[in-house]
């Protein structure tokens, strides 16, 4: 075709012919540069232990963020037929230490040696020391106790008479007694599951005491409100960093299910308890949680369904700041957790449905080490009275 001879139309539809090809080529272009990206950081993409689960649910809309063992090389030397993505061993995020504590009650948190009021420390918790001359009328102080929820915190009272050195903590059943304190210790929790204390918190809390220091004609002693607060945040910030919970998955092998009454007749012949929440426990002789067993599934195990529900999973879970001798317990459910596997005909997976190895159970096992001994050197025991309020 002669271009001379051509008519401005064609040549429109020309031009306009050609931009359309070349847009359709750049954005084709555009797609695929795009779409390999994509892969390629799914698959270059550093992923956490799957075994442990951050308990991050009380500071953000997430669920558990749990780090699970992941496959180690030997598994893919000897497996090579499974077409199993590859997961990169993650690591846990930097604990950062707390700052040194400088009241009177810088003790390692250790409740079958010290006193109940040396457990909590101002590291945790804002501190205020209320002084009498003479004893403390009852009344007035049962009116103390009764504001004892209005601080969005637990708040904990400790009294000592002229007679002893000894502080101990009160409760409102207390006051019914012939008591004779003539000295307050309040300590009011800086941070727990859901935040640190608010300021305002802090700031209610103080102006109480010392109201009632002023009511009675007693010396106070009330710390810096605004210092306590940036202690809060520093305290929450590492308690954030070591709340985590071990979770190991027993699911079906090719899809298949496993029913109610087969998992209740193991659980509880493992030493597992079914619960009114739905949720089977293992506790120790002292009552306190080891670790629990839940449904892979959304539904809970409710007593009166067990007989009829299935399910293609069950969750062994281990809040490690809230268990002592972590290790030994993880041990503990991990023999469980096998034994479940092989009897259910089950296998042992993360949260992404690999199949766990011994090598990643170890990792694991290394990791939850580290963590309490974190909590340890910053003088607080897992699975302690002083945990136990922290992880709340």
């Amino acid at each position: 075709m002669d271009l001379l001879n051509m008519s401005d139309l064609q040549v429109s539809l020309i031009i306009i012919g050609i931009v359309i090809i070349v847009g359709v080529a750049i954005f084709n272009w555009a797609q695929q540069v795009r779409y390999r990206r994509r892969i390629e950081s799914t698959l270059d993409h550093q992923h956490d232990d799957a075994l442990f689960k951050k308990n991050d649910a009380h500071r953000s809309p997430e669920t558990h963020k749990r780090i699970e063992p992941e496959l180690d090389q030997s598994f893919f030397l000897n497996n090579t037929s499974q077409h199993i993505p590859t997961i990169e061993p993650g690591n846990i995020p930097e604990i950062n230490s707390l700052p040194e504590d400088n009241s009177e009650a810088k003790t390692p948190v250790e409740t079958e040696t010290f006193s109940p009021a040396d457990v909590y420390d101002s590291r945790s918790n804002y501190i205020v020391i209320i002084s009498a001359d003479d004893k403390i009328p009852d009344t007035e102080l049962d009116n103390l106790l009764q504001r004892r929820y209005e601080f969005s915190k637990p708040l904990l009272w400790f009294g000592k008479s002229e007679k002893s050195s000894a502080w101990e903590e009160i409760t409102t059943g207390t006051t019914t007694k012939d008591t004779s304190f003539t000295s307050l210790r309040g300590c009011l929790l800086l941070a727990d599951r859901s935040g640190p204390i608010r300021e305002i918190d802090l700031s209610k809390f103080r102006d109480t005491v010392q109201d009632f220091a002023s009511h009675i004609e007693a010396k106070i002693e009330c710390p810096d409100i605004v210092c306590a607060h940036e202690q809060a945040i520093l305290l929450d910030k590492f308690c954030a960093d070591v709340d985590v919970m071990i979770g190991i998955n027993i699911i079906g092998k090719d899809n298949g299910a496993f029913v109610g009454t087969k998992i209740r007749a193991l659980a509880e012949a493992s030493g597992f308890r079914l619960e009114s929440d739905g949720v089977f426990k293992y506790r120790d002789e002292n009552n306190h949680i080891l670790f629990t067993l839940t449904n892979y599934e959304p539904d809970a195990f409710k007593p009166d369904k067990m007989k009829t529900i299935t399910t293609h999973g069950v969750t062994f879970l281990l809040d490690v700041p809230r268990v002592a001798n972590g290790e030994r317990v993880f041990d503990q459910m991990t023999q469980l957790a096998k034994i479940f596997a092989n009897t259910l005909g089950g296998i042992m997976v993360d949260d992404n449905r690999v199949p766990l190895s011994e090598n990643g159970l170890a990792r694991s096992k290394q990791q939850l080490i580290n963590i309490q001994s974190s909590m340890k050197e910053n003088n607080i025991i897992a699975g302690s009275p002083h945990a136990l309020r922290l992880f709340n």
